[in-house]
């Protein structure tokens, strides 16, 4: 999945024309992970029932037009640079664009993803 085709599905979205702004989260594997450690890759797992929930809850504030998420296949093994989640968010004004897909992503990332680092032996 790529983040142009994310966006070219909100932008066929028939609310569409009452979207003020598109905003996008693209998580990538990075080289360490948050204590220092070399990282030389990641696996994903996902609740896809719990993002299904996440998604219908936040589709319904105010002002929200569409949300799509793209999370790479479980057991995948990522590698440092690989996209492992995508996220676009449609609405009408930044501020309410910005607060949903924060707490879209602050939710997706307690109960719906959990990872496994794999770490380089130096």
């Amino acid at each position: 999945m790529e983040l142009q085709t994310l966006i070219d599905q909100v932008k066929k979205n028939e609310r569409y024309e009452e979207a003020g702004m598109i905003l996008c989260h693209n998580g990538v594997v990075r080289s360490t992970s948050r204590d220092g450690k070399r990282v030389k890759g990641l696996k994903i797992k996902s609740d896809r029932a719990k993002l299904d929930e996440i998604i219908a809850k936040y589709k319904q504030n105010k002002g929200i037009v569409e949300i799509l998420v793209h999370i790479a296949e479980d057991d995948t093994m990522l590698v440092v640079g690989d996209d492992v989640m995508f996220i676009v968010v449609a609405g009408d004004i930044r501020e309410t664009v910005i607060a949903t897909l924060t707490d879209v992503l602050n939710e997706i990332k307690k109960e719906v993803t959990s990872k496994t680092e794999f770490f380089s032996v130096e």
